[in-house]
């Protein structure tokens, strides 16, 4: 026992001082063991004991470094006369010693020590997305120096309200982003404390039926986009193709001639050089052009720089349920333009989603009713995702919690007041964003200020599923989405109303929805759902509320580098449970899904469930349980498989609807020439 306590440390290529741990050393044998189809599980442990033993012998009373660790199992291996798994295990450590090697690459050696332990590929990310840059394209910070740089920047707003504790509020903003508990939105992780400085997401802007009104807002889109934000749009209150213009001498060239205007204009101007600007265009479903919208992204390459969708009402869908007729409403005159079926309409959606997965869907009534400031007006339009329905002009900042880290490190269940902790934390740095933020115009930051959104959310979700054990589509799943939102929303509300009476309510508070229920809030919402395409990178997670599209997958990174990626939760379960082998996880990239593969435990076929393994219905259920305790609104595609029928994605639509969904969006496997993930490719 006195051996065992004198050599208690491993020091890592860190520096940092760990336990030493005698089980790892044995795994380590045994899957090298297993990579070369050996079966002999107690003779891997056997050798690994013998490992330990002779590092107790050597190095007593010394603090081991994972080098010698490494080196006297190549040894024990190679005497031991098992060349193969020997041979596996040095391949092994060369391919992490290479690993290490690209990580080091992608931001430089002087980077090395303030990484913060991101993974080579968040490195990537960060380095073109996010890490400011001097004229000359050199990086000219550090993941560390990012993060400090917008923790000051979002604690200045601060001074404005006279707090004593800006660096204690700058430090906890600081580990809280550190921890990976919490991360802001890339546009605001990229541009706090830059000159550009704009802060939002999301923003949505008004068209009016106007040329200035029109290429007012373009001129406006394009500045937003340039500086990293999405843009809403709603085009309903242009008027249709061909309608009557003021003199009568011409005719209008209708929403979705602007809309390829507004496309090119995106396609020009990439969001802060670094990607495509991100839209939503929208058009609600009695203006005359919309059977022409509907089908507007049928032709490949179209409107590619927007996300479609159609503004749905409560009516239309109930003349749809009874086979009635529907009006098409001229948005000049006001005037019924001309009647439609209403099935034939739906039918042209569900054709058009099932052929390119556009148009989306938002239910546009339901939005509506729960929005908290209806006094202000009617809301038309949505983020680019959907997540966040917004006023003209108004913007939103967005942020999201990890839920990953979140869990016991048990894995026995949430950690309840870490939970509540951060989600204080969050909000608070997101009502300081909005007054550190600058703003493309005053009538922005006018609108902005006014209802103070904002939209904080979660990712990692379908990860935390699996660390608890629970089935993504199950009651269990959806019982632990509604405890999970109720109590983040829960713990949001009361954090808005303690700073409400610190700072005051928002200002269009009276009137609201708030000020009638008498509760005194800074934010007029709370939660948005959205899809953390670029922080789960970061954090290294599942995005947003959806399954993970994969078990395993190969990725690609630093141009053609190419590797084998698999969920780091299921590949330490299959090390648990002694199933796990570099083979099988090649195996599995090549469909991504474990449900056919016998060498693993039904248990976790049950548990590990991917994106096209879950029933249309399972996603629906899933939106609508967040959603109950979600102001804004759900970033959520229903995934189908590539033989998903026109049947499929009609039920699928009207479960949306009976099922209290602010929006959905179905998507066909394989139904889009530049789907960005797909299962099936091979090394």
């Amino acid at each position: 026992m006195a051996k065992t306590s004198k050599l208690s440390r491993v020091k890592k290529r860190t520096g940092e001082l760990v336990p030493f741990k005698p089980g790892k050393i044995k795994d380590a044998i045994w899957n090298a063991a297993q990579s070369v189809a050996g079966k002999d599980r107690e003779m891997a442990y056997s050798i690994g004991q013998e490992v330990v033993k002779s590092l107790r012998t050597k190095y007593s009373g010394k603090v081991l470094s994972v080098e010698a660790i490494q080196d006297v199992v190549e040894k024990a291996l190679v005497e031991g006369g098992h060349y193969r798994t020997a041979k596996a295990y040095i391949l092994f450590r060369h391919e992490r010693e290479k690993e290490r090697t690209e990580h080091e690459f992608v931001l430089g050696e002087s980077f090395k020590e303030s990484n913060l332990n991101f993974s080579t590929y968040a490195l990537e990310v960060l380095k073109g997305r996010c890490l400011l840059k001097d004229y000359k394209g050199k990086i000219t910070e550090t993941p560390q120096q990012l993060l400090k740089r917008v923790s000051k920047a979002v604690a200045g707003a601060e001074k404005e309200y006279g707090s004593k504790s800006i660096k204690k509020t700058e430090t906890e903003f600081y580990e809280m982003m550190k921890n990976l508990y919490f991360l802001p939105s890339s546009t605001l992780i990229t541009n706090a404390g830059t000159q550009m400085n704009q802060l939002s997401s999301c923003l949505v802007l008004p068209i009016e039926d106007s040329i200035n009104g029109i290429f007012g807002t373009l001129q406006t889109a394009a500045l937003v986009n340039k500086n990293g934000g999405g843009t809403g749009f709603s085009f309903t209150r242009l008027r249709g193709k061909r309608g009557m213009v003021a003199g009568g001498a011409d005719t209008a060239a209708g929403p979705l001639a602007f809309m390829d205007v507004f496309d090119s204009s995106a396609n020009a101007i990439k969001q802060g050089g670094r990607r495509k600007g991100a839209n939503m265009g929208i058009l609600r479903i009695d203006h005359p052009d919309i059977f022409d919208f509907i089908s507007s992204k049928n032709r490949f390459g179209r409107l590619s720089n927007f996300n479609i969708s159609v503004a749905i009402t409560d009516n239309f869908m109930k003349a749809v349920m009874k086979d009635g007729k529907f009006n098409l409403i001229d948005p000049n005159t006001k005037k019924k333009h001309r009647e439609v079926r209403a099935r034939d309409l739906f039918d042209l959606i569900v054709h058009s989603a099932w052929l390119t997965g556009d148009p989306g869907i938002v239910f546009i009534d339901q939005i509506n009713k729960k929005h908290p400031c209806k006094h202000l007006g009617e809301i038309e339009a949505t983020s680019p995702c959907g997540e966040v329905p917004l006023l003209p002009n108004e913007s939103c900042n967005l942020g999201s919690i990890n839920l990953v880290a979140m869990v016991k490190s048990d894995w026995s269940d949430i950690d309840w007041s870490l939970l509540r902790q951060t989600v204080r934390t969050a909000v608070r740095f997101l009502d300081n964003s909005i007054d550190v933020a600058s703003y493309a115009n005053h009538d922005i930051e006018f609108a902005t200020k006014s209802t103070r959104k904002i939209g904080l959310g979660i990712f990692g979700f379908a990860d935390m599923l699996y660390m608890l054990d629970i089935k993504y589509d199950s009651k269990k799943g959806l019982a632990m989405a509604e405890k999970l939102m109720k109590y983040i929303k829960d713990t949001a509300y009361n954090t808005s109303e303690i700073l409400a009476k610190d700072r005051g309510t928002f200002p269009a508070w009276e009137g609201s929805i708030h000020h009638k229920n008498k509760r005194r809030m800074r934010n007029a919402t709370c939660i948005a759902i959205a899809p953390t395409g670029t922080i789960s990178i970061l954090a290294g997670v599942s995005s947003g509320c959806e399954p993970n599209f994969a078990i395993s997958y190969v990725m690609t990174v630093l141009g053609d580098s190419r590797f084998v990626y698999t969920n780091p939760i299921f590949e330490k379960i299959a090390m648990d449970g002694g199933f796990y082998s570099p083979a099988l996880m090649a195996e599995i990239a090549k469909t991504g899904s474990i449900q056919n593969f016998t060498e693993v435990p039904k248990k976790v076929h049950d548990v590990f469930v991917s994106s096209l393994d879950i029933p249309p219905e399972w996603h629906i259920k899933i939106q609508a349980a967040l959603q109950k305790y979600v102001d804004n609104s759900v970033s959520k595609t229903a995934n189908l498989k590539n033989t998903a029928t026109l049947k499929e994605i009609n039920d699928s639509l009207v479960f949306a609807w009976k099922s209290g969904c602010k929006g959905i969006t179905v998507y066909r496997e394989g139904s889009h020439q530049n789907q960005v993930l797909s299962a099936g490719d091979s090394l």
